[in-house]
């Protein structure tokens, strides 16, 4: 139990009814798990406002409330607070009830449209590697040192951010790698948080269901460089035109890297094969097991990170060459017919192209490339053409199938891709609402040393269509289908 004063330092209150002298049990802003003695914060949500569920925590048996205005009725013995912003006040509050964990790490927090997860996973490895104890919070997983779980956000609520840092405290953990993305800045997930640095890898076109306008996207990612300490570093990518822009109001100590432009960090690929590739970075010749260009961004930017966490700069190099690509980024492998089958999580524009333009960086061009996507649903259409726009002219053919529709129409969201298709490119595009079918198609088409791409989910193990999610993994549905066509 901690009294509610303490769990309060910091927020920003606008007035108090009752008293702030009474001891909390647990923190909530989900009415359903309120008990006895706990704390419940309403949250204007995008669908459903907690404001309406405070009398429903009432009866269950909280004993303070937490609101950006008050209920009608007022509970004799319960304790309203009311703030300027019930996400930031749940934010703060959740570092204070876990005892600030954050403080007592090295937390490092990566952002962007592309990139996130591989470096934060990445970095993770690369430190593990090095003997130290890491945490990760990242799409994929949510690593406590040697301990998995599973993660449902990209960037997960405060309570639960500060719950798991709270846990990396307790094992001993260092240093911790998170991917803070636009959604989790926006809703004051990430606020209160001590970050030691922050990442920018890049912006482009995503997330405009959520963000009115691209200008908005950016500036929200902006606010988090914006709220870095002068003990914090703050690393961006200077080959994107964004990146000053995160730089502008930061008090972080400001770092750059880059492959074009003038940086404190650069890096050339000297080599480039579906076996890796070979980097100079800052003189420094290392050979690393990712593949493309847009890998060389991400190396490069965990080369600067380790180093700007005092890492030694040939530790660094020998750790960087022995890193594993990670689950659902570019991830290959070849059958026994000589078919390169890759599964990428390329669900943008940006991250489409980079891919197949890698991939076509590297093939003979004599091999057939066949790209099989999708785009999800009740997310931003907009973007829809320009991806079919890219796989039809990037790829010498391209299977158009159901990604997640959630609760749209499969077939809906395929109209919208195919509407990128330029006329010279239609003979090159087949549909296929069926995922399953479109990737078994995709094989039927491939001979010897052509090459596979099934490009949007790469993690992930499930399709969800109409609220229902069920199994479904590209990588294990394109290695199978692949040993059944070779009988």
């Amino acid at each position: 139990m901690i009294s509610l004063i303490d769990i309060l330092y910091k927020v920003t209150i606008n007035a108090v009814v009752g008293t702030t002298n009474v001891y909390v049990r647990n923190i909530h802003f989900n009415s359903r798990n309120i008990a006895v003695s706990d704390l419940f914060v309403a949250i204007k949500g995008t669908a459903v406002d907690g404001h309406d569920y405070i009398e429903k925590a009432v009866r269950q048996g909280a004993i303070a409330i937490v609101c950006e205005f008050l209920p009608k009725t007022l509970k004799e013995g319960i304790s309203y607070i009311v703030v300027e912003n019930s996400s930031s006040a749940l934010a703060i509050m959740a570092s204070n009830f876990y005892g600030n964990p954050s403080k007592n790490l090295k937390l490092v927090g990566v952002t962007g449209t592309n990139g996130k997860t591989t470096i934060a996973t990445l970095l993770f490895q690369l430190f593990k590697k090095a003997g130290y104890k890491v945490g990760l919070l990242s799409t994929v997983v949510i690593k406590v040192d040697n301990k998995d779980y599973k993660a449902t956000h990209t960037t997960p609520d405060s309570l639960t951010i500060n719950r798991y840092l709270k846990e990396m405290n307790d094992e001993g953990v260092e240093f911790c790698f998170m991917e803070v993305s636009s959604h989790g800045i926006h809703q004051k997930r990430t606020e209160g948080l001590d970050f030691k640095g922050g990442i920018f890898t890049n912006l482009t076109h995503d997330h405009l269901d959520y963000h009115d306008t691209f200008a908005e996207y950016r500036d929200v990612k902006k606010s988090f460089f914006d709220n870095l300490s002068r003990n914090a570093f703050a690393l961006v990518n200077a080959d994107d035109k964004n990146g000053t822009i995160m730089l502008q109001n930061t008090k972080a100590k400001k770092h750059k890297y880059a492959l074009k432009s003038f940086a404190d960090y650069r890096a050339q690929i000297l080599e480039n094969s579906f076996n890796g590739m070979l980097l100079k970075i800052n003189e420094n010749d290392v050979w690393t097991k990712l593949i493309g260009g847009f890998n060389a961004y991400n190396v490069l930017a965990i080369f600067a990170t380790a180093e700007l966490l005092k890492l030694e700069k040939n530790e660094i190099l020998r750790l960087v060459s022995e890193l594993e690509s990670v689950s659902g980024r570019f991830q290959y492998f070849i059958s026994e017919e000589k078919i390169t089958a890759i599964v990428d999580y390329a669900h943008t524009p940006d991250a489409l192209k980079n891919v197949l333009e890698t991939i076509n960086s590297i093939r003979t061009k004599n091999e057939e490339l066949i790209t099989v996507v999708g785009c999800g649903g009740d997310r931003d259409a907009t973007k829809r053409p320009k991806m079919g726009h890219i796989a039809s002219a990037l790829s010498t053919k391209a299977i158009f199938t159901s990604d997640n529709p959630r609760t749209e129409e499969p077939e809906t969201i395929i109209e919208d891709i195919e509407k990128g298709v330029e006329p010279q490119n239609f003979k090159k595009t087949l549909s296929i609402v069926d995922r399953k079918q479109a990737i078994k198609t995709a094989c039927q088409l491939a001979n010897a040393g052509d090459i596979i791409l099934i490009a949007g989910k790469g993690h992930e193990t499930y399709q969800e269509v109409n609220g229902e999610r069920t199994d479904f993994d590209d990588y294990k549905i394109v290695e199978e289908l692949l040993k059944q066509l070779q009988k």
